[in-house]
């Protein structure tokens, strides 16, 4: 079978463990990302298969269109709304996804947090410049860490949280609520409630219609001006420009972000990037090798099975 992988970034696919799973496949790997109809056609026409990174990739029933040889999608994680599910089993196009632990994005969560918190990369570079300290940093025991949305990630925050000595506060729908409750944690009475206590806001919500643009220009206006807010989750759950805006504003008084509206992000060509008050990681929440080796395995795993005439994690 013709594999095609695409948005490598690394190029570190072919150092994992499980890429063995893959020995009696051809296997066509690609290190960037390409958009649009001409160029995506031409990199996936040969695939038999295409094991997509995430949500790096879009897959259009236009697209589709112009794979005839196409007969699986397997999906590292779980599925999301980038691929199109109909127009795949109208094309009997099987696509099968995988799972997470979310432990890895919850650890960088808190990473953030603490770098924000201490000035860790201002004070780094300003000893490379050959300066000494130049910032009164905060600890993180005491603070109320705001966490919107408690899913699995969500849980893992709270909890790590918590292991620090900050007291986490819960926002999002009710169920979460709920759930937050019977975990042990508190919840805030409303989303204004939220924003303005909360000493850190912590994104944790997945996007769909109803997350895109939750966070508006009013609710950032509500937070302090020593806060932070990190978001290691979607851009798109920002209102377009707010963060910048707001950012410049000075409430909040700083934000720590993992996830852009159009990645990768190349020549530094992103606003955020250009405000000193803001920590900018290029979309690494997942990008660790014990996740890897586990998105990546089971998706392999699901071509095997495919093949074995015993189909599994199959979402269409």
């Amino acid at each position: 079978m013709h594999i095609v992988i695409s948005d490598d970034y690394q190029d570190c696919i072919r150092q994992l463990a499980c890429f063995n799973k893959l020995k009696d496949h051809t296997v066509e790997i690609f290190n960037d990302t390409v958009s649009g109809l001409e160029p995506l056609a031409q990199r996936y026409k040969d695939a038999d298969a295409i094991v997509l990174i995430r949500e790096r990739t879009v897959i259009t029933r236009e697209l589709l269109d112009r794979l005839p040889k196409l007969k699986i999608i397997s999906q590292t994680g779980k599925m999301a709304s980038h691929v199109d599910l109909e127009a795949c089993k109208e094309k009997g196009i099987v696509v099968m996804d995988g799972k997470g632990s979310g432990g890895a994005t919850a650890e960088l969560n808190m990473l953030l947090i603490l770098a924000a918190l201490r000035k860790l990369v201002e004070e780094v570079e300003r000893l490379k410049s050959g300066q000494w300290q130049g910032y009164l940093g905060d600890q993180l025991a005491g603070k109320v860490l705001g966490v919107y949305g408690f899913g699995r990630i969500g849980k893992q925050v709270c909890h790590l949280g918590k292991a620090f000595g900050a007291k986490p506060l819960v926002w999002g729908r009710q169920s979460s609520l709920q759930n937050a409750k019977s975990d042990g944690f508190s919840v805030a009475l409303s989303k204004e409630i939220f924003f303005s206590t909360s000493d850190i806001v912590c994104l944790q919500l997945r996007l769909n219609p109803q997350t895109q643009g939750i966070v508006t220009a009013a609710d950032l206006a509500l937070m302090k001006p020593t806060s932070i807010i990190v978001n290691a989750s979607r851009a798109e759950l920002i209102a377009p420009g707010a963060l910048e805006q707001a950012l410049k504003q000075g409430r909040p008084a700083y934000a720590a972000v993992d996830a852009y509206e159009s990645e990768p992000i190349l020549g530094a060509n992103h606003p955020l990037l250009q405000l000193p008050n803001c920590l900018c990681t290029p979309h690494i929440g997942f990008v660790e090798r014990d996740n890897y080796e586990a998105y990546f395995g089971i998706a392999f795993d699901n071509i095997n099975a495919y093949l074995a005439h015993t189909p599994q994690n199959v979402v269409n």
